[in-house]
């Protein structure tokens, strides 16, 4: 039942629909998986028309991930997903699958103000922008999406990864590369948290190898206010429910009223 979360967000959507990379496009690694899917979707009409219906049916909020190549992409698909049903838009500039999948706004701090801003303009909804740890200061992208009027920030995406098959000596992926997801990038995804919470004022969702409700916790501490499961869901679609009974008896035995009491409250000192 989608409606004991607090909300889903798609994959990404883009204005036409998209083939994505050629297969193999999953890989397992230890501690997580490499995935090369390309952004694959159905396009945002289709999903307007097929997909959305369904997931109005839950009590929950539906935030829909979405991407372009260019400002006017991005525009565009954000006026057409602008629709009664969707809670708020999640823009991607941080996918390192594609080689044209709006990454190129998520490296320059300035491209991201022009492209939050306009996007913004546009968008009764709140925007939600997720960016990529493939950066020099992660905080000069998180500043310049604060300063264009974004209401949250999503950290992170995938880390460029790679596996090969030594019998055939060749690159598993058909992509050759992929990114990296699950546990093995949550020592990452937990300090860029931290370090971007210490910088913007926004909420921040935090996504990246969140697997357990005492992922849950230590991202909340470090300063999210809310997270993304992805990777985990795939090994076992029913992790929320034990991840949200285990929130629950975290805060019973804390006597902890409300989660946000939690959001940044990392004791640093020793």
């Amino acid at each position: 039942d989608l409606s004991i979360l607090g909300g889903v967000v798609t994959k990404g959507l883009s204005l036409q629909p998209k083939t994505g990379n050629p297969t193999p496009r999953i890989v397992e690694t230890p501690c997580g998986m490499i995935n090369s899917i390309g952004l694959e979707n159905v396009g945002i009409p289709v999903f307007l028309n097929e997909k959305l219906p369904f997931l109005k049916k839950f009590d929950t909020q539906v935030i829909v991930n979405f991407f372009g190549t260019t400002e006017d992409e991005y525009v565009l698909a954000a006026e057409a997903l602008d629709q009664e049903g969707i809670s708020a838009l999640e823009m991607n500039v941080s996918c390192p699958n594609v080689k044209k999948g709006g990454i190129e706004f998520g490296r320059d701090p300035d491209a991201l103000y022009s492209l939050v801003k306009r996007v913004r303009g546009v968008l009764g909804r709140p925007l939600i922008v997720k960016l990529s740890p493939m950066v020099t200061d992660i905080t000069q992208l998180a500043l310049a999406v604060q300063e264009a009027k974004a209401d949250a920030i999503t950290c992170i995406n995938t880390l460029p990864a790679m596996a090969i098959d030594e019998r055939f000596r060749r690159p598993v992926l058909g992509n050759i590369t992929g990114g990296l997801s699950g546990p093995a990038i949550k020592p990452v995804a937990l300090k860029i948290v931290w370090d971007v919470s210490r910088c913007v004022s926004i909420p921040i969702i935090a996504s990246g190898g969140i697997a357990t409700y005492r992922d849950v916790i230590q991202f909340i501490l470090a300063g999210a206010s809310a997270v993304e499961i992805g990777c985990a869901s795939l090994r076992d679609p029913f992790c929320f429910i034990e991840v949200i009974e285990g929130i629950r008896g975290y805060m019973e035995e804390h006597h902890i009223e409300s989660i946000a009491e939690l959001i940044g409250k990392l004791e640093t000192s020793r």
